[in-house]
């Protein structure tokens, strides 16, 4: 019979958020891509949660948009709530998190995805990847069309061997009922791929009908909202927004879930996959907090035009009786119905310690992988790691260097560094605790840290890069401008320092100076400074951020000094771990395992110890000067 046969510079299988991502880097690079997803209709579907960002989250989301990614783009175009969160600490773990009209969401995503230029989307399972001596040359379909390619973007997400999992029930099905993708975990296999099996799980979602809303407490959004994206007016996000509601378990709830424990497949023994520490099920968060007495649960809209709610800290995989009764017992829901069930999914992945930190394999060329399917958890995890492995996809088709950003960079460069170092046992999650660079890393200068990346790569457009050096040289004036401008002992300037509970000056002060106690910021010195110049509030809070925080950057500038040294002292590829002397068997075992580039990775894998780093240099350096001398 004959085979389909067609030719693209990239494939990318998944349509999920990572490999909408990469699928749109490739294309905008000018690449010949196509896409496979198992339903053109799950093109960025949001099978879980309904919102975007979050605690850490949002700095990826922010990231992924100075890169010139889409994420941030369309959450702003299709958001019904927005909120800054921990804005009563420092500016380092403010973080953006924005409520999805789901369906509008993944809708926009499909628009944006159908009229890129470059990009071909295409419904079908990729069921084999092809590999010629080491180097992926495409892949093929079930239906046994074979798409050769340059490189090969993984991005599977939970649907490869997946099942839903709750009570006795089992569905051999991908989320919301999808195609599982059955065949091309034996492929990867047999190419000598490792593979894991992780879970995850999601809660009820109810008509909201059904729900008493006057026994919870209303959570409003914020006014002004922030936008995600750097490129998006923050006058088109004023819109009318949608609220969210909460409540919480009792104790009724946890006798309802101790008495059935049993019957939940987590502790039946149906499910022997791992499941995320940081987003546990009703019933882990039952057993392992048995001092809790309640728990908090938000009521959240899946959209505007939809009467569904999504159960925000229930999720769960017990039986459905069980869940109606558990539900039932929550303040507001006595009466819910449910609409959809929670469920448990588990799903095949891979230990990303395979990955380099261009996201490529380290063995079969061409290859690359991104979300999910890479052991982190998350929407943004994934899209972050989708847009890194389908820039660097495009990048190696076309010659160039790859895009790899380093800890002190990025949460980009924390997460990708953390997965392909750290061995991981459990589905990845962000956390703002895992970047030790947090104070410079800040959700708010995303795009003065990363724009030059994403416009260097070709992402970034030259008028967008021209927007972010203009900031950058509006906020330097400024800082030094506040720096030497003085104010004196007037009676203007002391009612308003008593006005603030400010301590009166007794002397010239510098506005940088009055910034910098801790009652002031740059904002609430405009009523004193009148040679202020007009400037956008974004660049108004990096002046106020800088000059306040300036010890703590400084000293944080240093550290990261001494990190990026690390990075610079390169490890040869070739390099024998046998052949260095005195190296414990362990770090040897370790070293050969993970490959790292540089000696700063090196010192980041567990079971390396600082004294193995100390042998290993000197070992650098002595077959450096070899390398001296023969020339």
């Amino acid at each position: 019979m004959p085979v389909i046969e067609k030719t693209y510079d990239v494939v990318v299988v998944g349509a999920g958020h990572a490999g909408c991502e990469a699928a749109l880097a490739s294309a905008r690079l000018g690449l010949n891509t196509i896409v496979f997803t198992v339903s053109v209709d799950s093109i960025a579907m949001m099978p879980c949660n309904p919102n975007v960002g979050g605690t850490s989250k949002g700095h990826l989301v922010r990231e992924i948009d100075a890169l010139g990614g889409e994420m941030g783009k369309n959450i702003d175009r299709t958001f019904i709530q927005s909120k800054m969160l921990n804005r009563s600490k420092g500016p380092a773990v403010h973080s953006l998190r924005a409520q999805a009209d789901k369906r509008e969401y993944s809708q926009r995503m499909r628009e944006v995805m159908e009229n890129q230029e470059n990009l071909t989307i295409k419904q079908a399972e990729v069921s084999e990847i092809i590999v010629e001596d080491g180097v992926c040359k495409g892949v093929k379909t079930f239906s046994g069309a074979i798409y050769h390619s340059k490189a090969v973007v993984l991005c599977t997400g939970v649907y490869l061997n997946s099942r839903c999992l709750y009570g006795d029930t089992v569905n051999p099905t991908g989320p919301n009922g999808l195609q599982t993708a059955t065949h091309l975990t034996d492929s990867l296999k047999a190419n000598g791929i490792e593979i894991f099996r992780f879970k995850t799980g999601t809660p009820a979602r109810i008509d909201k009908r059904t729900i008493d809303f006057s026994k919870m407490e209303e959570q409003k959004g914020d006014n002004p909202v922030v936008p995600f994206s750097f490129s998006t007016d923050p006058e088109d996000v004023q819109i009318e927004q949608v609220s969210c509601w909460l409540t919480h378990t009792n104790e009724k709830t946890h006798e309802i879930i101790r008495k059935n424990i049993d019957r939940s497949p987590l502790y039946s023994g149906k499910i022997h996959a791992t499941g995320p520490r940081y987003c546990p099920s009703i019933e882990d968060k039952v057993v392992k907090f048995a001092d809790k007495d309640s728990h908090q649960v938000f009521i959240e809209p899946e959209g505007r035009y939809t009467n569904e709610m999504y159960i925000d800290g229930m999720s769960s995989s017990m039986p459905e009786d069980v869940q109606d009764a558990m539900y039932r017992s929550v303040p507001g829901l006595e009466n819910a119905k449910i609409v959809r069930n929670a469920y448990a999914i588990e799903y095949d992945c891979i230990n990303p310690i395979q990955l380099d930190a261009s996201l490529e394999f380290k063995k079969i060329k061409g290859l690359f992988s991104g979300g999910q399917f890479n052991g982190s958890s998350g929407y943004e995890e994934a899209a972050a790691q989708g847009i890194i492995a389908g820039l660097n996809a495009a990048l190696e088709v076309k010659g160039e260097e790859p895009v790899i950003l380093d800890r002190s960079e990025a949460y980009i460069g924390v997460l990708i560094d953390d997965l392909v170092t750290k061995q991981t046992f459990e589905p990845y999650r962000m956390m703002t605790s895992r970047a030790e660079y947090r104070l410079l890393l800040r959700q708010d200068n995303a795009d003065l840290r990363l724009r030059k990346y994403g416009h260097r790569a070709g992402l970034v457009s030259d008028e967008e890069y021209e927007k972010t050096l203009l900031k950058e040289k509006q906020i330097k004036e400024e800082i030094e401008r506040v720096e030497n401008t003085y104010v004196g002992q007037t009676e203007k300037v002391q009612k308003f320092l008593v006005s603030h509970n400010s301590t009166e000056l007794k002397s010239g002060s510098s506005l940088a100076e009055l910034i910098r106690r801790p009652e002031l910021n740059y904002e609430m010195l405009a009523e004193i400074d009148e040679a202020r110049p007009e400037l956008p509030a974004a660049t108004a809070e990096q002046v106020s951020i800088h000059i306040k925080y300036e010890g703590y950057i400084k000293r944080q500038l240093k550290q990261v000094e001494a990190f990026k040294k690390k990075e610079a002292r390169k490890i040869p590829a070739s390099i024998n771990y046998d052949d260095v002397p005195s190296l414990r068997i362990e770090a040897r075992q370790k070293l050969e395992q993970y490959r790292p580039m540089n000696i700063g990775q090196a010192s980041r894998i567990s079971g390396v110890s600082p004294s193995d780093i100390s042998v290993l240099m000197v070992y650098l350096e002595s077959i450096g000067k070899k390398l001296e001398t023969s020339t």
